[in-house]
């Protein structure tokens, strides 16, 4: 069985997500956003407490807010980090990503994997199925628990909206493909972890997304 917690941190209002395995405590964080040594003590105090393995790093994409904590996570719990293949070019660009926001330039440790959808990832006896999303960045993935109906939809999918398609390397067409083919055909049941904001599930979002309303227009 899987767990999830969820924080919320940085300016920005990113959810980070601790997900563990719960017989073997193994654990994964995923878009580690902590920001100040408030928000760092808020992760470490909580593994501690649980007594968690903290095994992976993982991005769904690679936003400066979904990365801030990142050398934090891999320095202090020597994760691996695992990086979607065609998020590259955002990981390699962090100074420009933060002059774009007004701040300092934010240092991000070398990945270990590069991952994709046939990626296999797993959590103690647990698989973590990866999905391809992009539209929002060009490499998007999501994390799809199917045994918990479960999903961590990064900035792809959110409670009555989507992923922002106006940043470098967005495209609105992909991101609605996207949506379509790989997560409205999870079960109704499933729920939705977004990178900001509420939690939801698939089928609240097909009955009440205004964005969704023509998404079968989208080939």
């Amino acid at each position: 069985m899987i767990s999830i917690k969820k924080f919320v941190f940085n300016p920005f209002f990113e959810n980070t997500y601790l997900i563990w395995e719960t017989d073997s405590l193994d654990a994964a964080i995923i878009d580690p956003g902590c920001f100040t040594l408030q928000e760092e003590d808020e992760i470490k105090n909580f593994i501690s407490s649980k007594n968690l393995k903290l095994r992976l790093l993982i991005n769904t994409h690679c936003h400066i807010d979904h990365v801030f904590g990142c050398k934090f996570i891999k320095d202090n719990f020597q994760t691996q980090f695992l990086v979607p293949e065609n998020e590259l070019p955002l990981l390699e660009n962090m100074e420009q990503q933060a002059a774009f926001v007004g701040m300092e330039n934010i240092i991000v440790p070398e990945f270990d994997v590069l991952i994709n959808e046939n990626t296999e990832i797993k959590l103690g006896n647990e698989k973590i199925i990866v999905l391809d999303t992009p539209g929002h960045t060009p490499g998007e993935i999501s994390l799809y628990m199917k045994n918990q109906n479960y999903c961590l939809t990064g900035d792809v999918l959110f409670e009555n909206s989507i992923g922002r398609t106006d940043l470098t390397g967005g495209d609105y067409k992909t991101l609605m493909n996207s949506i379509r083919k790989k997560l409205l055909v999870l079960p109704d049941e499933t729920v939705i972890f977004p990178g900001h904001g509420l939690e939801s599930t698939i089928g609240k979002e097909k009955k009440y997304n205004p964005f969704l309303q023509q998404i079968n227009n989208y080939e």
